[in-house]
């Protein structure tokens, strides 16, 4: 199974508890007004096979969880819950961040099989005129939902809203909720 890829960073403190392999898929309909990642809207990305994407996952020491944005992961429903699956096999939590409501993924074929193996979702479409930027929210609106005992909403909540970090090769990650406000 293919899996449509913007980025990937190996090593996240900023998008959930712990340390996180976080994987951004890319494609999004929804059209949030403000949304600050419109690069990961358009279809296309890096077609990469999910089982070399677990493979990283699997690899990268230390880590203790997996986190899925975008773009819109619920718009790549098989991949995303097979990379849920996959990382929940490696004994590593699962967070999705989806601008749909968990009402709505729980209305999709493959949404309650991935809302039974997720510990955190965030839900809701990003309201720019609510902007939050803490808490892993970026409005207000947006929810938090603790679906495990792996994980507190307290967790969640200390969450580092942003970081940055420096590659081997100089190129700059910059990551978060809030990445540009807070730092």
């Amino acid at each position: 199974m293919i899996a449509r890829v913007h980025a990937r960073e190996p090593r996240s403190r900023a998008n959930g508890p712990g340390t996180r392999f976080v994987i951004w898929l890319q494609g999004c309909t929804l059209g949030c007004p403000g949304c600050f990642n419109p690069g990961t809207h358009a279809t296309g990305g890096d077609a990469i096979e999910v089982g070399a994407l677990l493979d990283e996952l699997r690899a990268t020491r230390g880590i203790e969880g997996l986190t899925l944005s975008g773009g819109e992961p619920l718009q790549q429903a098989p991949a995303a819950l097979e990379l849920v699956l996959g990382a929940r096999r490696l004994g590593l939590s699962t967070l999705v961040f989806s601008g749909y409501r968990r009402e709505e993924i729980a209305a999709q074929a493959l949404g309650p099989a991935l809302l039974a193996h997720l510990d955190v979702l965030i839900d809701g479409r990003y309201q720019a005129g609510d902007r939050l930027g803490a808490g892993l929210r970026g409005s207000a609106n947006q929810q938090i939902h603790v679906l495990s005992t792996r994980h507190t909403r307290a967790e969640v909540e200390a969450t580092p809203t942003a970081e940055i970090r420096i590659a081997r090769d100089g190129s700059v990650v910059l990551t978060g909720v809030e990445p540009l406000r807070k730092l």
